[in-house]
């Protein structure tokens, strides 16, 4: 998947028709229950063409929810100058509070604990955003934290969203934000 480099048009449009028709989809059942045929139909593309671009439903949902992943990334780093220990920046409440569209298909992609196709790419690229940030500071066991972090906020998330952790959309960043400073702080 190339999202966000050098793609061909006409594969973007159609990887954007796949991914919309899928969250509408998941809008009106669980992902178990999408079948290929009924989302290429709302998708106006052919079987062919979905197997070209993905190889399974699941590859297909973890791609249309990778927006959610680019947003949490943003979200926790939507802060400048000293940041409060306290009170999560407004982007993370407002974060968690976008989630309940599609709650229902993060919940099938992104397994209690952060485990899961979703939280996999969660962790991935906040653990990467992370270790640059730490290593452009020049902190100390950059790598180290860069995974605290990473496997804190997916797992608070994904906890979050199973149901296993009660609070808020801002109730919620305020207790994820808490934790995530204190682990910046340790070193």
């Amino acid at each position: 998947m190339i999202r966000g480099g050098a793609e061909d048009p006409r594969a973007a449009r159609t990887r954007a028709k796949l991914r919309t028709a899928l969250l509408q989809e998941c809008a009106e059942r669980p992902l178990e229950e999408v079948g290929v045929a009924a989302l290429v139909r709302r998708a106006g593309v052919g079987r062919a063409t979905f197997y070209v671009h993905y190889p399974d439903l699941e590859a297909l949902a973890v791609d249309a929810c990778a927006d959610v992943v680019r947003e949490a990334v943003e979200a926790l780093h939507a802060w400048r100058g000293r940041p409060d220990p306290v009170r999560a920046p407004g982007a993370l409440a407002e974060f968690f509070g976008s989630l309940a569209p599609h709650a229902a298909l993060y919940r099938t992609l992104l397994a209690p604990g952060g485990g899961g196709p979703l939280g996999r790419v969660l962790h991935r690229d906040l653990r990467a955003y992370s270790l640059r940030e730490r290593e452009r500071a020049g902190a100390a066991d950059a790598p180290l934290i860069a995974s605290a972090v990473a496997a804190t906020f997916a797992g608070v998330l994904a906890d979050w969203l199973h149901g296993d952790l009660g609070g808020t959309p801002a109730e919620i960043a305020d207790q994820v934000w808490q934790l995530l400073v204190a682990l910046h702080a340790s070193r």
